[in-house]
């Protein structure tokens, strides 16, 4: 299994991150991708990496929720960093609108500046998108980028998939949030899907399946999710395991 979307760098874990890395890997985690979240964050992200450099890659870029007025000074180092080839995508980037809409306008700049940064480096783009879809998809649409796409903890059902087709044609990554009770549009979403086009992730420290749900997530738990998406798909978990890693492959060069 591949956990395409980690933040084991975070100040929740202790130690940064280092013995949660060692427990996935023990856990069958075979390869995590870090995304960025703001400058803030490149350091412990970049510290943790140099400590599992062959299980571990990395993604740049900056949060729609951290999106504010100096977002061009910040675009500015993200572009610079990107230079360094130490990046397997762009991410995570993308629109949230579900706690404040004062940076509307600026969120969907910034995601149509860095949807283009990753054009030119030929990157693939980790989307963020909270009750924001149609912004999203105005903002991809605009900018005509070629490069895969990936929504990120996608929770949408199948007409939000059908939606998302009509502009793209995206991976999909599925996390904790297949095993909530209260989510069946997302499981009745996973056949429309396809397994070709899923990607499994935790999201650590957020969204902890189910057992572990309430508890900070970490990417040991992946399993879980895994588990449930074959059990929706009637697959078994290595069928399952061996599909995403396929596409985990792929779309990160791994």
């Amino acid at each position: 299994m591949i956990d395409t979307h980690t933040h084991l760098y975070l100040a929740d874990f202790p130690e940064g991150g280092v013995r949660e890395v060692a427990a996935a890997l023990d856990a069958g985690v075979r390869h995590l991708v870090f995304p960025n979240v703001d400058r803030d964050t490149v350091a412990p992200m970049l510290a943790l990496h140099e400590k599992f450099p062959e299980a571990t890659s990395m993604a740049m870029g900056l949060h729609p929720t951290s999106v504010g007025e100096n977002s061009k000074e910040i675009l500015d180092e993200v572009g610079e960093l990107l230079g360094s080839g130490k990046f397997v995508a762009v991410g995570e980037v993308g629109m949230d609108l579900y706690w404040d809409t004062t940076f509307r306008k600026e969120q969907m700049d910034v995601f149509a500046e860095q949807l283009r940064m990753a054009d030119s480096a030929g990157l693939p783009v980790i989307i963020h998108c909270r009750e924001a879809l149609e912004e999203t998809l105005a903002v991809i649409k605009s900018t005509g980028v070629t490069v895969p796409l990936i929504f990120h903890s996608f929770t949408g059902s199948p007409d939000d998939v059908r939606k998302i087709r009509e502009v793209c044609d995206p991976m999909f990554g599925i996390n904790g949030v297949v095993t909530f009770k209260n989510a069946a549009p997302l499981r009745d979403s996973l056949p429309e899907i396809g397994e070709e086009r899923i990607l499994l992730e935790t999201d650590s420290p957020y969204l902890a399946p189910v057992p572990m749900r309430g508890k900070r997530n970490e990417s040991a738990w992946l399993p879980y999710v895994c588990g449930k998406i074959a059990e929706v798909l009637d697959k078994t978990a290595e069928e399952v395991s061996d599909a995403t890693d396929k596409n985990a492959c792929k779309i990160f060069r791994i």
